[in-house]
């Protein structure tokens, strides 16, 4: 079936059902999944952040499995090349000519784990093809698949020998999502799971419960979804607000209004609605902006966050009727 012959609400209950699907495999982090989910709408890249242990892997080969996407995961280290992501030209003695060798980076669901680990020339080379979505090799430029989207991961706690994103690459990714340690009772139940013979290894047990197609329906829907003046105001008004924060050295950019728009719409048409309410807006607020703000060395001193700030621009900034 094409993506043309799947109806709206067909699309919509395909991709809502992936949420239960992937809790056969993953217990809890349901905002996990629904950003993931979020950022394929939108075409957008996630930085998933979360200790190590905490199954953002399994999380993500999860969503592959069960919304029958490729998927590849490549271990970011100091040594990595660009090549080593993107592929590179290799010489064929039998046909005594170069051929191009696909890396890593053509496929639908890209895990770059702890990608602060790896030098900026090999961050810029994956960050290019997140943006361009094409890989240029020898002057020739190769079209990436679509879907294509990159979830990379970070480890808040270590940062010794890492490179951390600068702030104009950070604001390529759509999303930031934490993937927070599990509370006692979803622990037990992860244990539990492993106790009954549960191999994180063997997902066999997740099935297809939507496709490519079915994305590519919802996405054309989320382009219809409609947003009232006021609200397109309220987006502007939140995302100003950061930039006059005394706690905020660098605020939120017009890309990142524009990417809280586009969650936003993604998310109303999720919820079963063809329009966007400010309520929505800050749904997604923190997600979606939480990355794009630099926090004044004194404030965060002071125990600032910049979740912390978003909440209080979002109490001061009046919501439309």
């Amino acid at each position: 079936m094409t993506s043309a012959e799947v109806p709206v609400e067909a699309a919509r209950e395909a991709l809502r059902a992936l949420r239960v699907e992937i809790a056969k495999a993953v217990v809890g982090h349901d905002a996990a999944v629904t950003g993931l989910l979020l950022a394929l709408l939108c075409r957008g890249h996630v930085l998933l952040e979360g200790v190590p242990g905490v199954a953002k892997t399994l999380l993500v080969r999860s969503l592959a499995t069960a919304l029958d996407l490729a998927f590849a995961r490549v271990q970011f280290t100091p040594d990595l090349m660009p090549g080593d992501v993107t592929g590179s030209l290799v010489f064929d003695p039998g046909a005594a000519e170069f051929s191009f060798r696909e890396g890593p980076v053509f496929t639908n669901l890209l895990l770059a784990d702890e990608v602060n680990r790896t030098p900026p020339k090999t961050q810029s080379a994956l960050l290019e093809a997140m943006e361009e979505r094409q890989v240029s090799v020898e002057g020739r430029a190769r079209p990436l698949p679509d879907p294509f989207i990159v979830v990379a991961t970070q480890n808040p706690v270590e940062y010794e020998g890492t490179y951390p994103l600068p702030e104009a690459q950070l604001d390529r990714f759509l999303l930031k999502l934490t993937v927070p340690a599990p509370t006692r009772d979803e622990e037990v139940a992860v244990l539990r799971r492993h106790a009954d013979g549960f191999d994180p290894r063997d997902l066999g047990a997740l099935r297809r419960v939507a496709g490519p197609e079915h994305l590519a329906a919802g996405r054309r829907a989320v382009g219809s979804v409609t947003v009232r003046p006021e609200v397109i105001g309220y987006v502007v008004d939140v995302c100003r607000a950061t930039r006059h924060s005394p706690a905020v050295r660098l605020g939120v950019s017009p890309r990142g209004a524009t990417a809280l728009l586009a969650t936003a719409r993604a998310w109303a048409w999720l919820s079963g609605r063809d329009y966007v309410t400010p309520d929505d807006v800050k749904a997604l607020a923190r997600p979606t902006l939480r990355h794009r703000l630099e926090l004044r060395a004194e404030a965060e001193m002071e125990g600032a966050t910049t979740d912390g700030v978003l909440d209080g621009v979002l109490a001061a900034v009046p919501v439309p009727r």
